[in-house]
């Protein structure tokens, strides 16, 4: 666990206590570089299926649509998380916590539809499990690297 580093800082009021991020692990970089370019694939496979009506969507096959919209909506969230983990911002941290999250509820909602016997894509389930694993990694080890237990 890093410790937060804090300092003393002179301002128009006096001094005051600033608190400083920790320093921003390599592991941050390569994170953000992969996020971004995954949410932008997400944008453009998802808005294909979604806003195209074309090879695309056919090549979808039976796409589960509440599946299909959040993922689209969350490539937006996984571009700003990419570019707050760039900067090492502590709100890129709870943003990737959050995306992790709702990624597992909406896989375990994907579950319950399988279950009812809905129709789904097989692939689906591994692209899932995917995106969870990923989100589940990056809010893990983000978080720890803030010093947060």
């Amino acid at each position: 666990m890093r410790p937060s580093v804090s300092m003393l800082k002179e301002g128009n009021r006096g001094m005051t206590l600033q608190t400083l991020a920790p320093s921003r692990p390599r592991l941050a970089i390569v994170a953000s570089i992969v996020v971004v370019f995954f949410g932008l694939l997400t944008l453009k496979s998802g808005g294909s299926v979604l806003f195209v009506d074309g090879p695309a969507r056919e090549a979808a096959g039976d796409f589960v649509p509440f599946v299909l919209w959040f993922n689209f909506l969350a490539g937006f969230a996984y571009i700003l998380a990419g570019v707050g983990l760039f900067l090492w911002r502590r709100w890129a941290v709870n943003l990737s916590l959050l995306i992790a999250v709702a990624t597992v509820l909406v896989f375990a909602a994907f579950g319950i539809h399988i279950l009812l016997d809905g129709g789904y894509e097989p692939r689906t389930v591994g692209a899932m499990s995917l995106r969870s694993a990923i989100w589940l990694i990056i809010g893990f080890f983000t978080r720890r690297a803030w010093g947060r237990d």
